[in-house]
């Protein structure tokens, strides 16, 4: 691990490793640099792959308020730690901040996004106005375990009989550690969760883009990456057999080689 700075003179935790052109991940909500780890070694023979802590997690550092321009700015200096230019991937809300990063002016090569869990239609309930504002109260009074629930109940749609074994999870006390970041996510999302088309200024991002969806997935996410795809100038949308949001490294890490190092004819 090493650190890179931001704008702001936030420490962003970062690991590097492989070799071949720069592919920096960033991971979505919850998520930390150690979280596609079972990615990074099919991608390591053929990228120098750089996964990052973003701010607030894990051995990142914070400074408030929190902005998304700040998250767009850790993103440009871990660019710039690795050569100055790089392929993005971005999963679930990650894929939405790697593509305003892109939005933004970001020396980014090519992009590829697994499921932004854009809502476009009225296929599942949209989020509510002030969830936003509900996760930051939650947070303002210590209740960081319900911050968790409420958005696996809220934007990931888990059902709350489900909850119970995940509370009892290893894993639970990670999220518990960054659920203050859930909000940022939020922020990022926008209201690209309310049913509403996808933001037209998008249009702007000429980079190549793979969209990508799981075959399992909920039907609101195959219409939401599509009308990403549709959207973008330089896009192509493809369909992963038998994954779902919870996508196995082992079945995208070939299609992440495929579309970055030998890329098919976009359509």
């Amino acid at each position: 691990m090493h650190t890179v700075t931001s704008a702001d003179g936030t420490r962003i935790a970062v690991d590097r490793s492989g070799a071949g052109p720069a592919l920096v991940l960033v991971s979505g909500a919850l998520g930390s640099r150690l979280f596609p780890e079972p990615l990074v070694p099919a991608l390591e023979p053929h990228f120098t792959v750089y996964s990052y802590d973003r701010r607030g997690r894990n051995d990142s550092g914070d400074n408030p308020p929190y902005a998304v321009g700040r998250e767009i700015e850790d993103l440009a200096a871990v660019i710039e730690d690795a050569g100055g230019s790089a392929f993005l991937h971005g999963m679930s809300s990650g894929a939405v901040l790697a593509l305003r990063a892109a939005a933004a002016g970001l020396p980014v090569t090519q992009l590829t996004l697994y499921e932004p869990p854009f809502l476009t239609d009225d296929s599942r309930p949209p989020l509510p106005d002030d969830y936003v504002q509900r996760l930051d109260e939650l947070i303002a009074a210590g209740q960081r375990g319900e911050a968790v629930t409420y958005f696996m109940t809220m934007a990931v749609g888990v059902p709350e009989e489900f909850l119970g074994p995940l509370r009892e999870s290893p894993m639970w006390p990670g999220m518990e550690a960054v659920a203050h970041t859930l909000a940022y996510d939020g922020r990022v999302m926008g209201d690209t969760m309310s049913g509403k088309p996808l933001p037209a200024e998008w249009s702007s991002v000429t980079v190549p883009t793979t969209v990508i969806a799981g075959e399992r997935s909920e039907p609101f996410m195959h219409r939401g990456t599509q009308a990403l795809a549709d959207l973008l100038p330089n896009a192509v949308h493809r369909v992963l057999p038998g994954q779902d949001h919870n996508v196995d490294p082992a079945a995208l890490a070939p299609v992440l080689r495929q579309e970055l190092l030998a890329p098919q004819k976009r359509s």
